[in-house]
């Protein structure tokens, strides 16, 4: 269900451990974050191993499966050289570990993951610390990060690890469940659209007043300045402070209270009381948004003032074009009955 919806502080990778003895569930982990080959691998070029006999063919595959294993062999005894009071180990890799790679790994009790995902990896070393190695050669306990517990879950017919509980994460994961995707997709927009307000907020370090008190001030505050300009320029003044209060009038309208009403209400509670009065879409009276936590983003608001003055003035422009190809067009029928 949505509500099962959580955050975790750490990493939730898209995938999960292959060998079945592998320990499921581990706390206090050493994570060991690489990139280095734990298989069997054909060359990249073109080449052939040749052999006469079957105990030749054994040689071979002992002496390339020897190499492996000495990678393997490496993760093992830096495993042993760190985990002295009880402490756990995972491996985190984003390329191949092969079936007996995988044996070895799980005899030693470690959690070992393949094929992880790049994204995942780079997110991984934020979230827990520690430096990916490409390396076996020169493994130390610097190049380990922490996490206090690592588990595997299924969700699903997909296997999913949670990698929590990390020392100063700086990558955190947010975990959506949902009935079917539809509810899935909605919860996501929600959640990015919360991030991105708050986001925006301590980038502005302020907020405007919700519920439409904010456009209800200003409305007032520009029909007082209306006062001091002369001309047609009374006439811009009243038609943006109009234009201020489409956003009152729709929450009013969608919450189904008469509109005139619910407007000239919070200008009279508001030049009464001085203060920055909402709508309250409940019970159609005015309530204070500061009271009630209702706050707008203030680069949203900028914006939208900008982007309404812009757009008004480019609308304004294109009549003004269009009067003035009319008027040329009338100019050249009249040059040319004169030339007639």
């Amino acid at each position: 269900m949505q509500s099962d919806s959580k955050f975790v502080r750490g990493l939730v990778l898209d995938h999960g451990t292959r060998h079945p003895d592998m320990p499921k569930y581990l706390e206090n982990c050493f994570i060991m974050t690489c990139n280095v080959s734990m298989e069997y691998e054909k060359s990249e070029n073109a080449s052939g191993f040749l052999y006469s006999n079957a105990e030749e063919r054994q040689k071979m595959v002992e002496s390339e499966r020897k190499f492996t294993d000495a990678k393997v062999a490496a993760f093992i005894d830096l495993k042993r050289r760190v985990c002295t009071a009880g402490q756990s180990f995972v491996i985190i890799n984003q390329k191949g570990i092969d079936p007996l790679s995988l044996d070895m790994l799980a005899k030693e009790g470690i959690f070992a993951v393949r094929r992880a995902k790049r994204r995942n990896m780079e997110r991984l070393a934020l979230a827990c610390g520690g430096v990916s190695v490409n390396s076996e050669i020169d493994l130390s306990p610097d190049v380990l990060g922490y996490a206090g517990k690592v588990y595997e879950e299924t969700l699903g017919d997909d296997k999913f690890t949670f990698v929590e509980d990390c020392r100063n994460a700086k990558s955190c994961s947010i975990l959506i469940k949902g009935p079917n995707s539809h509810t899935i997709e909605q919860i996501k927009d929600a959640v990015r659209d919360g991030l991105r307000a708050v986001k925006n907020t301590i980038d502005d370090k302020g907020v405007v007043a919700g519920a439409g008190a904010f456009e209800t001030a200003a409305y007032l505050s520009l029909q007082k300045f209306k006062g001091t300009v002369r001309g047609k320029a009374k006439l811009g003044v009243e038609a943006f402070a109009n234009a201020m209060l489409v956003i009152p009038k729709v929450l009013a309208e969608n919450s189904g209270f008469d509109i005139q009403d619910s407007i000239i209400k919070m200008q009279e509670d508001q030049e009464k009381t001085g203060q920055k009065l909402g709508l309250d879409v409940v019970t159609g009276d005015t309530m204070s948004p500061e009271a009630e936590g209702i706050w707008d983003n203030y680069r949203v608001k900028r914006q939208s003032i900008h982007l309404s003055t812009v757009l008004a003035t480019q609308l304004l422009l294109v009549d003004e074009i269009m009067k003035a190809g009319k008027k040329m067009g009338k100019d050249a029928m009249a040059a040319a009955e004169g030339d007639e």
